[in-house]
Order: structure tokens, then C-alpha cells, then sequence
């Protein structure tokens, strides 16, 4: 599953950098991310949270107790979300232009008017995201893990080809202004292209592990309430999440927009938001989505089988596995934010100031990548315990954090740096999240492990703290000889991040960290040719 992860997320960065190239980080390049998330945004609102965190419990069990093995109950559940998806999916094109106008503040009518056009391509996603969730949570409780990890590869490579021919066409000078019909249809279609494909290759992994879909409209009595009870919570959740990212939307691209009116020489708004967190997400999605994926069904069997010292010891080896990547990540992603995103973004319609500014905001969210990391398996041993409730009462302190340090940055900081104040918020909210979260579960399960926990993070932490050091050092000690472009940025990371991995790992070894020994075994068994 990690392997898929990287190199999903390696194509994902191609992808990403591609569309920067193409587009820019300016007013182009907020038009188009800006709708590029519209999709996601309702299908994470109506279904997403809930096919995530709420289905895969719920069949689990089914599988275990049903004498079919829960073949009608997800036969029906296929048939009943498929039509859901294509309501949701018809309205949300028909309304494209209310959609867009909820997240955008101060875009010209011509940036708004773009905006609406790619979002109606981009709306059509909905129908081929959420097939592809419902396959991959169906194939999830199936132990099969590989394809929902490898599938993202194929849609990140069509649209880098796109991209990339959009690039060839207009040689990185595309603008608002600019840009053709024909230009925006092709950018439409090409990016929708590769959802579709990724759907495609899930239907058919499903079918591979055995499930037929059939179509079943007898919903009554078939059970399917208990996923609406669950439901109901997660909707509340991802309501509040969704209204906090509503409010921090607006204030990027007002930023944006301000920021561009006022002469600031690099996009300052909601692209290299957008773009950061994508980077700040590296070190999560190798291993935390990973050990998340593969977590569930086992917390949701042993919260199943009222096994609680199990459900405990398997998040408690979860979480410290997981901090063996993210504390170094972390720190390491702080000190290198700048040379990352100027080499991976400092090119063609993306400038070298654009991509520094990227990696400022890239430094803010790092210091947020374990409370972030945290929070998410905390929420996953509550949904194995088929609790949505306590979740979306945490998530209304999680969103009123990072709309408070968000409202201020906005008036109190500059137009250029706005951004950077949005995500330092963002991390900030998770450590309020975590200390409500663990609190509570600390008290329904009879503790969660945390002295051991607290003291693997330690010392994991304290290893990694020199590796920060040096990382930054390395940087620093290069730009009067490289300056701030590509080559220094390539020397820094190379550099630097090398010395900050072997610094890591002899100071774990000092300070007898046995769970990277663990993950090493662990990684080492998976080789080929290993038993």
C-alpha cells in the first residue's frame, strides 16, 4: 500500500507541478483550482465521509454476520448509491455558478466567469469520484488494498498529458484574459478524463474480488438505515469541516486577490494554499493512509467483538508507526519548505517568487503534519466504534480555531502573507482536536496507551530534532554560493535531506527508538525475494 501511495503521490506532484507550469499560481491559476475542488467539496459534503468511515464498520460486519456474507445488503447499497450520485451530480452542474460564487471573494467577472466553465466540466466528477470510493471501501473490508492505492497513478498521468499539451500550446503565457473556449474545453474534458479512468479500473478490481453488482431497489427492511443513523453525525462533521474550509476558500482568494491588486510580485492566494497542502500531505499519505486503510476493519472487528485491549494496542502500534515517517517529515518539511517548492513548482508560468512563497506556506503547514496525522486515527477508532457523533462535536472546535486564526491573519497580516497565517491555523486546530478527542477516548476505553505512545513521540521527536538543524543548515550554507533558483534548490534537498535521514536514524538508534527497527523489519520482510 505505501508503495502505491508513492508513487500515486509522486505522479500526484507531476500532476500538480504540471497544472502550476501550465497555469501559474495568479488569477488563472485560482480560476481553475478553485473549481478543480468545487467537485470533491460536494461529494466530501452529500457522500464522501460517510462511504470513507461510516460503510466500511457497517460491511465488515455484515460480512461476518450475514449467512450471504453480505452479498444482498452491498448489492442493494450499490444500487442505492450509484442513484444518489446521479442527483447530486445533475444538480451540482446546474447549479456550478451559485457553487463557485460560495468560495470566491474578489475575483474580477472575468476570473469568475472562467471559474464557472471549468467547474461545470469538473462537476461531472462527482459521479465517477464517488464510484470509485464505494469500490474502494467495498474492496477495503475485502482486504484488498492495492488497487484503490495504484488507480490514482492512471487519472494523475491523463491529466499531466493534458497539462502538459496545454503547455505546448500556449508555451506558459496563458492568462485570464487570454485563454480560448477551445483552450477551456480541452482542460475540462482532459481533467474529468482521468477520474473516469480511475473509477473504470476499481469497477473492475472489484468484480475481480468477487462482487456482482446487480441492481436491487428493495431498500425497505434491508438494513440500510443503520448506515443513516451512522450518517446523520458524519454529515454533521463534514458540514462543520466544510464551513471551515468555506471561510478559509474566501480568505485565500480575497487574499489573492488583494494581493495581486496591490503589485505583491507572486501569487499570494488560494493556489499556493492549495498547493502546499498537497506537498505538507507527503509524509501522511506514504504511511498514515496506509496504516489508516489497513487499520479499520481490525478496529472495527475488535470494536465488534467488544475486544478493547486489542482495539487499543492495535491504534497504539498504528500511531507509533506512523510517527517513525511523520516526526522527521515534519520537521525536516519546515526547514526545506522553499527549496522543495522551487524545485518542484519554480518553473515556466510559475516563477521562482511564486514557488518560495509556495514553500513559506509549506513551512506553516508542516509544523500542523503530526496533531494532523494524530487526529485522524483518533477518528478512526471512534468510527470503528460506530460513534459519528462525538466527531462532529469535535470538528465545530477544530473549524472555530482555524476560522479564528484565520480571520485575524486576514486583518492583521499583509496581503503577500495572509496565506502562510491560514495554514499555521490549520495546525493549530488539530493539536485542539487531539487533546479533545483522546481525552474522550481515553475515558469510554480505559486509557489508549498513552505513556507509551508519549514516550515513543519523544524520543522519536528528539531524534529528529537534529535532523532539522542540519537540513536547514545546509540550506542556508548554500544560497551565497547557489542562490535561491533550481540548482540550489536541488543541492539542498539533496544535501541536506540526505544528512537530515542518516542524522535520523543514528539518533534513533542512540536514543534506542525500537520503532524504527520495527518498520524496518517490517519494510524488509515486504521485499522481493524475503520470506
Amino acid at each position: 500500500m505505501a508503495a502505491g501511495t508513492v508513487v500515486s503521490r509522486a505522479t500526484g506532484f507531476a500532476r500538480t507541478a504540471a497544472i502550476a507550469f501550465a497555469l501559474g499560481t495568479g488569477p488563472l491559476g485560482d480560476a481553475f483550482n478553485t473549481a478543480l475542488i468545487i467537485p470533491f467539496i460536494v461529494f466530501d459534503l452529500l457522500l464522501g465521509g460517510i462511504l470513507q468511515s461510516v460503510v466500511v464498520p457497517v460491511l465488515v460486519r455484515r460480512r461476518k454476520q450475514d449467512p450471504d456474507q453480505g452479498q444482498a445488503y452491498e448489492q442493494r447499497l450499490f444500487s442505492l448509491v450509484l442513484l444518489v450520485l446521479l442527483g447530486i451530480t445533475a444538480l451540482a452542474v446546474a447549479a456550478a455558478g451559485l457553487l463557485i460564487g460560495l468560495y470566491t471573494g474578489k475575483f474580477t467577472p472575468e476570473q469568475q466567469s472562467l471559474a464557472v466553465t471549468f467547474a461545470r466540466f469538473f462537476l461531472v466528477q462527482i459521479f465517477f469520484v464517488g464510484l470509485g470510493g464505494l469500490c474502494g471501501a467495498m474492496l477495503n473490508t475485502r482486504g484488498r488494498f492495492g488497487a484503490p492505492m495504484w488507480a490514482p497513478v492512471l487519472n494523475n498521468l491523463v491529466i499531466i498529458a493534458v497539462a502538459g499539451l496545454f503547455l505546448a500550446v500556449t508555451r506558459g503565457s496563458a492568462t485570464v484574459e487570454s485563454i480560448t473556449p477551445g483552450q477551456v474545453r480541452f482542460l475540462g474534458l482532459g481533467v474529468t478524463c482521468g477520474m473516469v479512468v480511475q473509477a473504470a479500473v476499481l469497477v473492475v478490481a472489484l468484480r475481480a474480488a468477487g462482487f456482482r453488482p446487480r441492481p436491487r431497489f428493495d431498500f425497505r427492511h434491508a438494513g440500510l438505515g443503520e448506515i443513516g443513523r451512522l450518517a446523520s453525525w458524519m454529515l454533521a462533521y463534514i458540514v462543520a469541516t466544510q464551513v471551515g474550509f468555506l471561510v478559509i476558500t474566501n480568505l485565500a482568494t480575497r487574499a489573492g486577490r488583494v494581493a495581486h491588486t496591490e503589485g505583491v510580485p507572486y501569487g499570494a492566494g488560494f493556489t499556493p494554499y492549495n498547493y502546499a497542502y498537497q506537498l505538507f500531505q507527503l509524509p501522511y499519505a506514504i504511511v498514515a493512509v496506509s496504516v489508516i486503510t489497513a487499520l479499520l476493519p481490525r478496529l472495527s472487528g475488535y470494536a465488534t467483538e467488544r475486544r478493547y485491549d486489542l482495539l487499543r494496542e492495535e491504534f497504539s502500534r498504528g500511531l507509533r508507526m506512523t510517527a517513525v515517517v511523520i516526526a522527521p517529515g515534519a520537521l525536516v518539511m519546515a526547514a526545506l519548505g522553499p527549496p522543495i517548492a522551487v524545485l518542484l513548482f519554480g518553473h515556466f508560468n510559475t516563477s521562482g517568487a511564486d514557488a518560495r512563497f509556495i514553500g513559506q506556506v509549506l513551512t506553516a503547514f508542516a509544523l500542523g503534519l503530526m496533531p494532523f496525522s494524530v487526529f485522524q486515527l483518533l477518528l478512526r477508532v471512534f468510527y470503528a466504534l460506530h460513534d459519528t457523533r462525538t466527531p462532529a462535536f469535535i470538528s465545530v472546535a477544530n473549524v472555530a480555531v482555524s476560522a479564528g486564526v484565520g480571520l485575524l491573519s486576514y486583518v492583521l497580516l499583509p496581503p503577500g502573507a495572509i496565506v502562510v497565517g491560514l495554514a499555521a491555523g490549520f495546525g493549530l486546530s488539530y493539536v485542539v482536536g487531539c487533546v479533545i478527542a483522546w481525552t474522550t477516548l481515553s475515558r469510554r476505553l480505559g486509557g489508549m496507551d498513552g505513556r507509551r505512545v508519549v514516550r515513543a513521540l519523544v524520543r522519536l521527536h528528539l531524534a529528529a530534532v537534529p535532523s532539522l538543524v542540519v537540513a536547514l543548515a545546509a540550506s542556508l550554507a548554500l544560497q551565497p554560493a547557489f542562490g535561491t533558483g533550481t540548482l540550489h534548490a536541488a543541492l539542498a534537498i539533496g544535501v541536506g535531506g540526505g544528512l537530515a535521514a542518516g542524522l535520523y536514524l543514528l539518533a534513533a538508534r542512540v536514543l534506542r527508538a525500537t520503532e524504527i527497527t520495527e518498520m524496518l523489519a517490517t519494510v524488509r520482510a515486504r521485499l522481493p525475494g524475503r520470506a
